[in-house]
């Protein structure tokens, strides 16, 4: 079969896809992956496999497992926490992975994993069809899309969304009558993993005036007035390892980070970011983990590289960002740029304290295997004009 991107219902229909055979979809539980389901139904499917990826959002299975119990779906549950921290987290920590300068990036890389793992699912089912539910207003479309793409995936893919788009009070209507009442009052679209909480669309579309419910916060929403803390992170060879001096496997790290930070109301992100023809949508999201580690490591890394490293380092970490977020994940030009954050990730050795109050942080200590900085500058101007003096004198006598 020739790689073909499905673009919309009518061309699921009639493009070829055999209704009969199995078909992947990927799934989150919400309003557009559950209508997403109720259509391949109505349309006559009747092998249909809807997959869910756990990347640590800690959410339960329950009323996936209900809905897809519903419509006759098999749901496949996967494990992806420890592969998405170790392979899409940890690099972007290093890679300083901030979009513009606003916010950190999230879907941009649990999409390449979950892309990934459908195809394995595919493969695995013999399905040659692999479906997903972004829209073109949204940045998810080209990122799976390209992900697909480049992972080599020979089959159809793509979201029927793209070029038919229904619209939310048509999914919420049509489910409820279908007795799916699960997805009525979602007014935005929500994505979630250990490593960020992230908001869109629905009553966020407006950039000039939209407002967050305090109900959508988990690891940022107050809870009293939390006492002043002190917070130690430990890094090795560029890789966080350590809280407070205790060593970590890097998603419980993050889980405790979210938690400690969090709570203390640090971490929460609102920005632009542009879609394929340059128009701009609104995102909100929650990343205190994020917030925390970026911060200590850009700290520790400016106390380890020079000056001229540290610079390229910066031009490069945009065009990293710029690449995971058009889609181009598995592409040459990130894996280029990783091998050179990679490179300076080794020196990358040491700890950064930090004091935690109310919407109020700042940094107590930065400690460093082996430093660039100066512990104390007089002596080290003593030194340096008495190794001056040396040189010159030498120079004198020798002529």
């Amino acid at each position: 079969m020739h790689n073909s991107v499905i673009r919309s219902f009518r061309e699921l229909a009639t493009g070829g896809t055999d209704i009969a055979a199995p078909l992947v979809t990927m799934f989150s539980g919400g309003l557009d992956s559950t209508y997403l389901l109720y259509r391949l139904r109505d349309m006559g499917a009747t092998d249909i496999h809807a997959l869910t990826v756990d990347l640590g959002e800690g959410e339960s299975q329950e009323a996936k497992q209900e809905i897809c119990d519903r419509l006759g779906v098999k749901l496949h549950v996967l494990e992806g926490t420890r592969q998405f921290v170790d392979e899409f987290v940890r690099p972007a920590i290093s890679a300083q992975a901030v979009y513009l300068g606003t916010h950190p990036i999230s879907s941009s890389l649990s999409r390449p994993l979950i892309a990934r793992l459908a195809v394995d699912l595919a493969q695995e089912l013999g399905s040659e069809t692999i479906l997903h539910t972004a829209n073109r207003s949204q940045n998810t479309l080209r990122r799976l899309n390209g992900a697909l793409e480049l992972i080599g995936f020979t089959g159809r893919y793509g979201s029927p969304y793209d070029l038919e788009p229904v619209d939310r009070p048509r999914k919420s209507a049509e489910l409820t009558a279908a007795g799916l009442t699960l997805m009525s009052g979602r007014t935005v679209s929500s994505d979630s993993n250990l490593w960020c909480r992230e908001f869109e669309s629905g009553s966020l579309d407006d950039p000039e005036g939209f407002e967050v419910p305090e109900r959508l916060y988990q690891w940022t929403r107050a809870s009293g007035t939390p006492a002043e803390e002190t917070v130690d992170v430990g890094f090795l060879g560029g890789v966080p390892t350590s809280v407070d001096g205790r060593p970590m496997a890097l998603p419980e790290m993050i889980g405790t980070l979210n938690s400690r930070v969090g709570r203390h109301g640090l971490g929460r992100y609102s920005g632009l970011e542009h879609l394929g023809s340059d128009v701009k949508v609104l995102e909100a999201r929650e990343m205190p983990a994020a917030w925390l580690l970026l911060r200590s490591y850009r700290q520790l890394e400016s106390a380890v590289l020079r000056f001229e490293t540290i610079r390229e380092k910066t031009h490069l970490e945009q065009l990293w960002v710029r690449e995971a977020v058009e889609g181009r994940w598995y592409g040459e030009l990130r894996r280029s740029a990783q091998a050179f954050i990679d490179t300076c990730a080794v020196k990358v050795t040491g700890s950064v304290r930090w004091r935690l109050g109310t919407g109020r942080a700042g940094v107590e200590s930065i400690t460093a295997r082996d430093p660039l900085y100066l512990r104390d500058r007089e002596t080290w101007e003593r030194a340096s004009v008495a190794r001056e003096r040396s040189t010159f004198a030498a120079a004198v006598g020798s002529a």
